[in-house]
């Protein structure tokens, strides 16, 4: 019997130690006197932690209360559990309060899984039951095991880094927030986080540990249900992997580890990309500069779009892969103006140099009211600058001999608002000015073909109420230029050009060129 004893003592300690050393890590309990409210089903896990928080109580000094929710799903079996849970409370002299729900109910009218529904009824329970005692902490059972499952399941799901680090053992029970599920259950579970206390305890331990403490905890039979998604992974899948890798568990665990710190120094390099790039946010819609976030590395890219969703719909529910690469798409390749939808109800637009992220049918600054439009000819230099009235806008030229001119047009192509023209080509005055009727040029690409820049224009989809305003780069008679869309054939940078005439848009208010030096006076060249 004395080995017994030994053994009993060793889970015993053992178990312990690894909560109250992830407790340190982690910064997982209260302080003294404050409530810890545990979330106990009357399972083994739920359990094993109220046993453990129980034996630890007198060192942290925090204050346990229970919480137990009747899910109405397993009849005579669910209100055992609830009976169980209170009289073994009233044993330990702890706290307890038990609510009922119809979490079913919950699941057709939120169009969730029952397993799902459950989960967030259970959260909104308990921040509730944390908010209402004046508590800040909400400790649940999940285990080692559940960290490795949960990984599984989101990596057969397709999750990013943020899935694959699985479940954190500490995280604002506000991110995890299902509105209109929780709203309607008890709104109030604001400013709570949320600790897994047992995230290093494996199963097998936690069992252990019931047997050596002598507890006896309901067993739910729905955990052998394999129509559960989750219950053929543990069942079914992970055994079969286990035939391959043993250490199966054990390497799922520890890459989850991994990539969660991975996680979180993205996560910092993403929070200060976003003090960087992020012009305005509203509870509407993000406004993003479009040049600072192209600069940026892809990865921060995702990270932005992913940020301003999670900040418009507190959350990231329904948000996958195709969402965010669509966005990027839209971002980096399409036109001024590009609208694409996003999930819940969100809309990306690009601008000229904004990117908005917004809810479906809000209003937008219009993207093409915002461009340098004229109201009259505006005479160029042939090397200088020039402000273009009323726009907020000013344009410069530049002439330059080109050592390597073939290399130029592909350099061209990277602004939209910059074109790069044989000099030689050039024989009349330069002049910004709008449309008139009957204006046509070659739109290079086109093989030489002469359209009219009305049609262009519409084929382009250039709104109608800014055709007539739009910049057009005319040289002599002839245009050169359709400002942010096409250079016209005849006067393309080629293998045989020598001089090229650099002219380029930007708003008043943008940060200079390189080699810009403030607005210059213009001169003749």
């Amino acid at each position: 019997m004395k080995g017994s004893g030994k053994r009993r003592s060793d889970i015993v300690l053992e178990v312990q130690a690894k909560v109250a050393e992830a407790a340190r890590r982690h910064g997982l309990f209260p302080g003294p006197g404050e409530p810890l409210v545990v979330g106990v089903s009357g399972g083994a896990d739920s359990l094993c932690l109220l046993h453990v928080l129980r034996d630890l109580q007198p060192q942290w000094g925090y204050q346990l209360h229970v919480g137990h929710l009747h899910h109405g799903l397993r009849g005579e079996a669910a209100a055992e559990d609830a009976a169980f849970v209170e009289a073994t409370c009233q044993a330990w002299g702890i706290p307890v309060t038990v609510e009922q729900v119809d979490v079913a109910k919950v699941a057709r009218e939120a169009r969730l899984s029952v397993e799902e529904a459950g989960r967030h009824a259970r959260y909104a329970f308990l921040g509730a039951l944390a908010a209402g005692l004046g508590g800040r902490v909400v400790a649940v059972a999940h285990n080692a095991d559940d960290q490795v499952e949960t990984v599984l399941m989101h990596w057969l799901r397709g999750a990013g880094l943020a899935g694959l680090r699985g479940m954190l053992p500490k995280v604002e029970l506000e991110d995890l927030r299902l509105e209109g599920v929780w709203d309607r259950l008890w709104p109030r579970a604001e400013h709570i986080t949320l600790v897994r206390p047992l995230l290093t305890v494996t199963r097998a331990e936690v069992e252990a540990y019931c047997r050596q403490t002598g507890l006896s905890p309901r067993f739910d039979l729905s955990n052998l249900d394999t129509t559960y998604f989750r219950n053929r992974l543990r069942h079914e899948l992970l055994p079969f992997l286990a035939t391959y890798n043993p250490r199966i568990r054990e390497v799922l665990r520890r890459s989850a580890e991994v990539i969660a710190d991975d996680y979180a120094y993205l996560r910092g390099e993403t929070l200060r990309a976003w003090a960087e790039v992020v012009q305005e946010e509203s509870p509407q819609r993000v406004t993003l500069d479009l040049r600072r976030f192209l600069a940026l590395h892809p990865s921060l890219q995702r990270g932005l779009l992913r940020e301003a969703i999670r900040r418009l719909r507190r959350g990231l529910r329904n948000v996958n892969w195709v969402h965010v690469e669509r966005a990027l798409w839209g971002a980096r390749e399409g036109p001024t103006g590009t609208q694409i939808t996003l999930a819940r109800g969100l809309v990306l637009t690009k601008g000229y140099d904004v990117l908005w992220v917004a809810e479906e049918g809000a209003p937008l600054p219009s993207p093409w009211e915002e461009g340098p439009l004229l109201e009259r000819p505006v005479a160029l230099p042939r090397e200088g600058e020039v402000v273009l009235p009323g726009t907020g806008w000013r344009v410069r030229v530049r002439t330059s001999e080109v050592p390597e001119p073939a290399d130029l047009p592909s350099a061209a192509q990277e602004d939209r608002w910059r074109a790069l023209l044989d000099a030689d080509a050039l024989r009349g005055p330069l002049v910004l000015r709008p449309r008139r009727p009957g204006d046509r040029f070659c739109p290079s690409g086109m093989g030489g073909a002469s359209v009219l820049v009305r049609e262009f224009m519409i084929n382009v989809k250039l709104p109608r109420q800014v055709r007539d305003r739009w910049p057009l780069l005319s040289c002599g008679e002839e245009i050169a230029w359709v400002v942010g869309w096409r250079v016209d054939e005849r006067f393309l940078v080629t293998p045989t050009t020598r001089r090229v005439v650099e002219v380029s848009l930007r708003r008043e208010a943008d940060e200079p060129l390189q080699g810009e030096r403030g607005v210059a006076a213009c001169r003749d060249g």
